[in-house]
């Protein structure tokens, strides 16, 4: 009964339109797979089904405006063609420098900066706070964020435990010396008001907490994995799922995109032989993954850019493809 509950998942994201609780959903995988058609097609797809949602490239590259053709930039913009599909491009790592240089004190901005950058990695993390709270802010029925590659993106997922973890130190600091620096601060160079500093990183913190368990909370928030039928991306696949599993973040799709299908009797040798090491791969994935939904996506003749060819392909993440006979 099990076994046919798992042969019976439909090759398809329908099951991700399907789930109205959904706040949060991340599109991720190794470069150059086809991350941001997907993020696009995604959000073309629940804009259809939802209220309003927003698409957010946290990938420097930025191929956002590249996609559908219009420039953005880190304030939503109303994408050509629809009425509720709103996308921006962020720097994650560029927020904690505009929240320090927002600091009015001289004072305040060296000393919020020693603090961002004496423990590792907080630094990116506090900009992914600043973000959050910016995102958080917004009224989006769904966010889609298309994520850096890999490494990246699971270093972005594991922001929430790192900087509640360190705020926490900072907080504790902050309880402890907050009176002794608040009397002998001046003396020291340190701005009066070292209270708003500690405040401050602490309202980040509940921020974070409540973001965090959004994010583990499969009801509110999945991860799309995206790959090729290759080695390399197969086994950053795999990599990634482990990682997400560990950080209890929800995973059930995958996205293969890239895919060839030579009509019967097609006389191109190099279209079969790919065709044949692509068909071992994914082989692999059915077998790996059984308890997944695996979204087959053709290679097409033509680059998938613009609204019209946006739409037309998203049509495949609800429709599968059907491989022609000739």
């Amino acid at each position: 009964m099990a076994d046919e509950e798992i042969e019976a998942l439909e090759p398809s994201l329908r099951n991700v339109l399907e789930q109205q609780s959904l706040r949060w959903v991340f599109v991720g995988g190794k470069g150059g797979v086809g991350k941001t058609t997907t993020s696009c097609s995604l959000a073309t797809q629940l804009s259809k089904v939802r209220e309003s949602v927003l698409l957010i490239s946290t990938d420097p590259a930025h191929n956002l405006s590249d996609a559908f053709g219009q420039k953005f930039s880190k304030n939503p913009t109303l994408v050509n063609g629809y009425t509720n599909l709103y996308a921006m491009e962020i720097d994650p790592t560029g927020s904690i420098q505009e929240m320090i240089e927002s600091s009015q004190e001289t004072n305040m901005q060296s000393h919020l900066q020693d603090m961002a950058f004496a423990i590792p990695g907080v630094d990116e993390a506090m900009s992914f706070a600043e973000v959050m709270k910016l995102v958080k802010s917004m009224d989006y029925s769904t966010i889609v964020f298309d994520t850096a590659p890999t490494g990246h993106t699971l270093r972005f997922l594991s922001f929430p435990t790192v900087l509640d973890k360190a705020l926490g130190k900072l907080s504790q600091l902050g309880g402890t010396l907050g009176p002794m620096l608040q009397s002998m601060g001046p003396m020291m160079g340190m701005p009066a008001n070292t209270e708003d500093v500690f405040g401050k990183l602490e309202s980040m913190r509940a921020v974070i907490q409540e973001v965090n368990t959004q994010f583990q909370d499969p009801d509110k928030t999945t991860f799309i994995c995206v790959c090729i039928s290759e080695f390399l991306s197969l086994y950053e696949t795999e990599r990634m799922i482990q990682e997400l599993t560990t950080f209890n973040i929800d995973t059930h799709n995958i996205v293969v995109n890239q895919l060839l299908y030579p009509p019967k009797g097609s006389t191109c040798e190099n279209c079969g032989v790919r065709a044949k090491m692509q068909g071992k791969y994914l082989e692999q994935i059915h077998e790996l993954y059984e308890d997944f939904h695996v979204v087959k996506m053709p290679l097409l003749t033509k680059e998938i850019r613009g609204v019209d060819s946006i739409k037309e392909f998203s049509e495949l993440l609800v429709h599968p493809y059907q491989q022609p006979d000739a």
